[in-house]
C-alpha cells in the first residue's frame, strides 16, 4: 500500500489548499479544481503561498518550482480523472457535497478511492448518493493542514476495511497520525472541539472574561495549542456557526448556539478570512 501518484481535491478553499500542499510535500501530482476562473486564480496564488513558505522554513528539501511543477489547479472536474485518491473539500453544505461527489465519482477510475473532508457530515449520508459507496471514506483534516497532526478517517458502514487501511498508510506519509472514528455526528474531534467553543462563546457573552484571557485559560492551562476562541476565528465564525447548527438538530440542544455568535455572522464578523472575530487580524 502506496499513497497514489496522482491526488485530486476538489475545493480552493484554505482547506483545500492546505490539502493540496500537504500531499505535494510527499511527492505526489496534485490537481486542484476550483468552480471558476477567479476561484482558480486565488487557489493557485494561495498554494503558491504556501509551497514557498515550506521552502523558506526548510521543512522540505525540495524547491518551490519543483513543488509548484508537480501542482495544478483547473475548472475541469475531469481533469481529476487520473487521479487514485480524490478529496473533496468544499463548504460544509449536504448538497453542495452530494453534487461535488456525483460529478467526480463519473470521472474516476473504478479502481479510485474518493473522500470527503467533511468535519461534521454523515459519511453514509454522502455515501448514500454514490455508486460506489465501498470506496468512499471520511478524511476529516485540521487547520492548517500542514502544520496539524492529526486526520481524523471516518469509516461509514459501507466503507470496505482495505479503505481504511489504505487511508491510513496515506496519512502516515502525510506525516500525521490518525484515529479512526465511526460515521456519528461530529465524529469525535468536531463533537469535543465545537462544544468547548461554544462554551467559550457563551462566556464571552456572559462576561466572564476577555476572549484573551479565556484562551489563555485554556493554552496555560489545559495546555491546548490553540485558544478555542482564536481556532475559531481560524475556521471561520459562519463554518462553526454551521456545524454547531447541524449537531444541535443530531444532538440537542447541549451544541445550542449562543446568541453572540449568530450576531457576528451576521454583522459579517467572521474571523481571521474577514479581518475581524474574536480579535483582529491584519492578514
Amino acid at each position: 500500500m502506496t499513497l497514489p501518484r496522482d491526488i485530486g481535491v476538489v475545493g480552493g478553499g484554505r482547506m483545500g489548499v492546505g490539502i493540496a500542499h500537504a500531499f505535494l510535500l510527499t511527492g505526489a501530482h496534485v490537481v486542484v479544481v476550483e468552480r471558476d476562473a477567479e476561484s482558480a486564480a486565488r487557489a493557485l496564488a494561495g498554494l503558491e503561498r504556501a509551497v514557498t513558505a515550506s521552502v523558506e522554513r526548510g521543512t522540505t528539501p525540495r524547491t518551490a518550482a519543483e513543488l509548484t511543477g508537480r501542482a495544478r489547479v483547473t475548472t475541469d472536474v475531469a481533469d481529476v480523472g487520473p487521479a487514485g485518491l480524490v478529496v473533496e473539500a468544499v463548504p460544509e453544505d449536504l448538497a453542495a457535497k452530494v453534487e461535488v461527489l456525483a460529478r467526480v465519482e463519473r470521472v474516476l477510475s473504478p479502481a479510485a478511492w474518493l473522500a470527503s473532508n467533511t468535519s461534521s457530515l454523515s459519511i453514509d449520508t454522502l455515501a448514500g448518493h454514490l455508486e460506489r459507496p465501498e470506496r468512499f471514506v471520511g478524511l476529516h483534516f485540521f487547520n492548517p493542514v500542514p502544520a496539524s497532526a492529526l486526520v481524523e478517517i471516518v469509516r461509514g458502514r459501507a466503507t470496505v476495511p482495505a479503505l481504511i487501511d489504505e487511508a491510513g498508510v496515506w496519512v502516515a506519509a502525510l506525516g500525521k497520525a490518525s484515529i479512526v472514528v465511526s460515521d456519528t455526528p461530529g465524529f469525535a474531534s468536531s463533537r469535543l472541539g465545537v462544544v468547548i467553543a461554544l462554551e467559550a462563546i457563551r462566556m464571552v457573552e456572559e462576561g466572564v472574561a476577555s476572549p484573551a484571557d479565556i484562551d489563555t485559560a485554556m493554552v496555560r492551562g489545559y495546555r491546548f495549542p490553540v485558544g478555542p476562541l482564536r481556532l475559531t476565528d481560524l475556521v471561520g465564525l459562519d463554518v462553526r456557526l454551521g456545524i454547531a447548527e447541524h449537531l444541535e438538530r443530531e444532538l440537542g440542544e447541549r451544541f445550542a448556539v449562543p446568541r453572540l455568535l449568530r450576531a457576528m455572522v451576521e454583522a459579517g464578523r467572521l474571523g481571521r478570512k474577514s479581518g475581524e472575530g474574536f480579535f483582529t487580524w491584519d492578514e
